[in-house]
């Protein structure tokens, strides 16, 4: 039989870093051809997921530019993407979570006529704004598509509410574990730039991005972040500024003069992945690293009002502490000052993946073309 042509759609780092091992199982499997098409809208942070898993673009539509607006990346990427589906003729379209990319390429495999498959289906806040607009992102994903990997079983049963039949949905864990697995204990990885020496410090490390968060809030979590700085002589804080100008003037305006607060460039997906194994708090707004973080046990308190991630909450692992300066100062202070408290994060029970992910979504895959006979086994949560 011949090999089914099946096409992956990313164009964000968080995307590509969860899209990766499932290009990677597909190429195993005799079964299928898959075809890899990226966007490009975070050129530099995509390229270095791309390289460290050894994936090369089939299609690269390149629709960065600098500051634009999502409508901007909405309208060439859905221009690029019906033209390449259009060329290609794939026999499933395979996208990943709740990027503008996601919807978008749904949107045009749809307009083709083409099934859609859907990895990490089923997030939700339930809150059209938050985040925004990844929560239309993914809730319209789910509108479009066909096949549903939903991570955890907290978001199969989303899905399921909504209405989608339960023979539609499989739960394989995300795929974010997969390559968190697979990139941990490389060795050779480079050391991040402009790191300072660690040794009898403590490594506070901090992301932000989110569009929601955007101006006061933003400068809240960054004002919070000097008050932690000024109380706690010992730490050392890391702070991987996005590329997004918004986020870059905050940060700047804010952190630049302080002399333990250091801004780096995003590192790539290695070096990024040990500077969270030694760190000792992680402070974020992200998705994915609450999960990451989960699954390498560290403590994560995220910068958000809602999580479409309540697993971590409830295993302990993640605390919800929003944007208000005071109360980002006292949860992160409770962490830095009272062992207990800290230990009781840390060793909480991972519930987002045992690292065979993609290997269920090949599976799942091998099925729905018949080319096996029965499901895979579900992930458990």
């Amino acid at each position: 039989m011949s090999a089914i042509r099946v096409m992956t759609i990313f164009g964000t780092r968080p995307e590509a870093v969860k899209m990766a091992p499932v290009v990677q199982r597909l190429r195993e499997s005799s079964d299928f051809h898959p075809i890899v098409t990226v966007t490009g809208q975070h050129r530099e942070m995509l390229d270095q997921v791309t390289r460290l898993f050894g994936i090369t673009p089939d299609h690269d539509l390149n629709v960065m530019r600098p500051e634009q607006s999502l409508v901007d990346i909405a309208t060439r990427a859905l221009r690029g993407l019906y033209k390449v589906l259009e060329q290609v003729r794939p026999a499933m379209v395979l996208v990943q979570g709740d990027a503008h990319s996601t919807f978008i390429g749904a949107l045009a495999a749809y307009y083709h006529r083409i099934p859609i498959g859907h990895v990490e289906a089923g997030l939700r806040t339930a809150d059209k704004y938050q985040p925004f607009p990844e929560e239309m992102n993914r809730r319209m994903t789910s509108s479009l598509a066909d096949l549903h990997f939903a991570a955890t079983p907290s978001a199969k049963a989303n899905l399921m509410r909504e209405g989608v039949h339960e023979r539609a949905i499989v739960v394989t864990g995300n795929t974010v574990i997969d390559a968190l697995y697979a990139v941990k204990d490389l060795t050779g990885i480079p050391s991040v730039d402009g790191l300072p020496p660690l040794e009898g410090r403590r490594l506070v490390l901090v992301t932000t991005h989110r569009r929601e968060n955007w101006g006061d809030p933003l400068r809240e979590i960054y004002l919070a972040l000097i008050d932690l700085l000024e109380r706690f002589e010992d730490i050392e804080l890391v702070f991987s500024v996005h590329p997004n100008p918004a986020v870059r003037r905050v940060v700047n305006d804010v952190l630049r003069s302080h002399p333990r607060a250091h801004l780096i460039e995003p590192p790539d997906y290695g070096p990024w992945v040990q500077l969270m194994q030694r760190a000792y708090l992680i402070l974020t707004d992200s998705g994915g690293i609450q999960e990451e973080a989960t699954a390498l046990g560290r403590p994560a308190l995220v910068l958000r009002r809602v999580t479409e991630r309540p697993e971590g909450v409830a295993a302990g692992t993640l605390k919800l502490v929003g944007t208000d300066r005071r109360r980002i100062v006292d949860e992160a202070g409770l962490l830095l000052t009272d062992a207990t408290a800290y230990r009781a994060m840390a060793r909480a029970h991972n519930p987002y993946g045992d690292g065979r992910a993609a290997e269920r979504i090949v599976q799942a895959l091998r099925y729905h073309f018949g080319r096996i006979p029965q499901p895979p086994e579900e992930f458990a949560g």
